[in-house]
């Protein structure tokens, strides 16, 4: 008996040496991103791949594109596969500022990167896709999280977890009652399980990159969370859709809200992270 307490004893100890260690790694990866904050404007794009061709266009973005926008100053928030369509694909995008969209915009899709990879990528589009909300950041605080990117050595199942964008009609000239109520209802789900990722409104401005079109009929609140894993799942559904019943019957919506369960791409910024130092229900 004396040996199983002694063996129950260190191994206590060592997983908590693990956590230990695993929880200043984490800190670590979070410092790593500090500069990697305060983009005031943020892209979120959906694309219609071509039947059949979706893994083949998440395989060319996750390998060709993050890292190049993050050298011209722009970030890939985290890039996912609409787990309601199987043609569709979303990613989120963000700039420090709108005068920064056209510079970085111009110096992506005439540049290099682009020049080398356009033909193969754009293959896999049927057709234009013009489905993009550009927004910003509903305060200071409720950007879109910046995470370390995936680690290849520490992280070689890839990205975890599923992302959920909860997009509100809003009725024009009540944007700033309904934030208010919305924000309320955000801040009552207390879930361990569940991580706030941005609150996103419309921003209401001329588009400064015509080659790129957006959507013009907003105005719209974007929520996004983190849930852990599909056990989780089932309870922010649940969540969910109380939460959206709820600011429906508001009366400050002019449509159904629409709610996008999104699977992380392997590379995707936006994920379940730190998964290893993690507990809960």
């Amino acid at each position: 008996m004396h040996r199983s307490v002694f063996l129950l004893i260190g191994f206590l100890c060592m997983t908590v040496s693990m956590a230990s260690r695993a929880g200043s790694d984490a800190t670590a990866a979070m410092q790593s991103v500090a500069h990697l904050n305060d983009y005031q404007v943020v892209e979120l794009r959906r694309y219609d791949i071509a039947p059949g061709q979706r893994d083949r266009f998440v395989r060319y973005f996750d390998a060709y594109f993050p890292e190049a926008f993050e050298q011209l100053g722009s970030l890939v928030f985290g890039q996912f596969e609409d787990r309601a369509a199987p043609t569709k694909f979303v990613w989120l995008r963000g700039y420090r500022d709108i005068n920064a969209r056209p510079i970085v915009d111009a110096a992506f899709y005439y540049g290099p990167v682009w020049r080398e990879h356009r033909d193969k990528v754009n293959a896999l589009f049927p057709g234009e896709s013009d489905n993009v909300l550009l927004l910003r950041p509903l305060t200071p605080a409720t950007g879109v999280t910046v995470l370390p990117a995936v680690d290849p050595v520490d992280e070689p199942q890839g990205a975890k977890g599923v992302v959920v964008a909860q997009i509100f009609a809003v009725r024009k000239g009540d944007e700033q009652a309904f934030a208010q109520r919305a924000q309320s209802e955000i801040a009552d789900h207390r879930d361990p399980a569940f991580r706030p990722a941005g609150v996103l409104v419309t921003l209401d401005v001329p588009n400064n990159f015509p080659q790129l079109p957006i959507r013009t009929d907003g105005p719209f609140l974007v929520a996004l969370t983190i849930v852990r894993d599909e056990t989780a799942m089932k309870r922010f559904e649940t969540a969910a859709a109380q939460m959206e019943h709820t600011l429906a019957e508001t009366g400050l919506l002019r449509g159904t809200t629409e709610r996008l369960v999104l699977d992380p791409t392997p590379r995707s910024r936006l994920r379940w992270w730190p998964a290893d130092v993690e507990s809960g229900p």
